[in-house]
């Protein structure tokens, strides 16, 4: 029975996972990032414990994905604004120590991938990115199998690849008009705001929810931002497909639950844009893990780490 541990920015989440991807029992705790990494540990280690309690298990192994940027090989956090003092710390190693079991971490977004490779949607597809939209957009690639890394180990930054350097907004990352700041929920919502009439209604706390359940309503304007969302879904899958012609692309995240308002544009581009590779012949495949995902994959990152390819 796998230990697996979804480190997010708000919330920690703890379970305990099957050889079959089944949660037997979880448990979460806010973040809390400014009461510090050890007062966290502290906690996940409770919650661990009190989980197999409640399973009636054994913990052999753990499992953790995590957001932000993590070194799998040292089991380090890396430089992240809101886990300020986590920086260095090692979580691989605290849990080892603690539990006595092998632990394995890696980002969230390779977790999940991993999640849906073996257990989800991507099942049996043996080269997959997973892509998850939401408040960001961040992913993972399998190939033949394997996780890929980048250079010294690294995780590629699906979502900051560059759609429109010249007229689209500024990202964090440094660049305008990367995929994320185009066509992440937010960039939804901000397009709106920018365009509406001041007595659009609920302006101020339009959500990327609202705005979908609008264009079905019919709303001229929220079906044009619907339309300009599907447009630049579908530049960013289509260069995927043209760099990767992978089996297929998995669907996650927020934005994802109103896939169907997208599909019909993000096809018509990638037909537009993808005719000297077999386009047809990726599937745009809808997440199938549920909200569990990131537990599951997370579940995963150990099973991948030391079940099957032995790292």
């Amino acid at each position: 029975m796998i230990a697996a541990i979804d480190i997010g920015g708000t919330k920690i989440a703890v379970g305990i996972v099957d050889d079959e991807g089944r949660v037997l029992a979880q448990h979460s705790t806010p973040t809390d990032a400014a009461s510090g990494y050890a007062n966290a540990l502290d906690r996940i280690a409770d919650l661990l414990r009190k989980a197999a309690q409640e399973s009636q298990t054994k913990i052999t192994g753990i499992g953790i994905g995590s957001t932000g940027p993590v070194y799998p090989l040292t089991g380090e956090f890396g430089d992240m604004d809101f886990l300020p003092g986590w920086q260095g710390k090692n979580i691989v190693g605290d849990l080892q120590q603690l539990f006595d079991v092998k632990v394995a971490l890696e980002n969230d977004g390779d977790a999940s991938a991993l999640g849906e490779a073996a257990w989800g949607a991507g099942k049996n597809k043996s080269r997959l990115i997973y892509i998850t939209i939401g408040t960001g957009i961040g992913g993972g690639i399998i190939l033949d199998g394997h996780l890929y890394r980048g250079v010294d180990h690294s995780h590629p930054e699906i979502g900051h690849h560059v759609i429109d350097a010249t007229n689209g907004p500024p990202c964090a990352c440094g660049f305008n008009g990367c995929w994320e700041s185009l066509a992440a929920g937010p960039a939804m919502s901000a397009w709106l705001k920018a365009n509406a009439p001041k007595n659009y209604p609920n302006l101020e706390n339009l959500t990327t929810k609202q705005i979908c359940e609008q264009a079905r309503a019919g709303d001229a304007l929220a079906l044009q931002c619907v339309a300009r969302e599907a447009r630049y879904l579908g530049l960013g899958f289509a260069n995927l497909i043209n760099c990767f012609t992978p089996d297929a692309i998995v669907l996650g995240g927020s934005v994802m639950n109103s896939a169907d308002l997208f599909l019909d544009g993000i096809h018509k581009t990638i037909r537009q844009g993808c005719r000297y590779v077999p386009f047809e012949k990726t599937e745009l495949l809808m997440a199938s893990l549920g909200p569990d995902a990131n537990l599951i994959g997370a579940a995963r990152v150990w099973h991948h780490s030391f079940a099957e390819h032995g790292a």
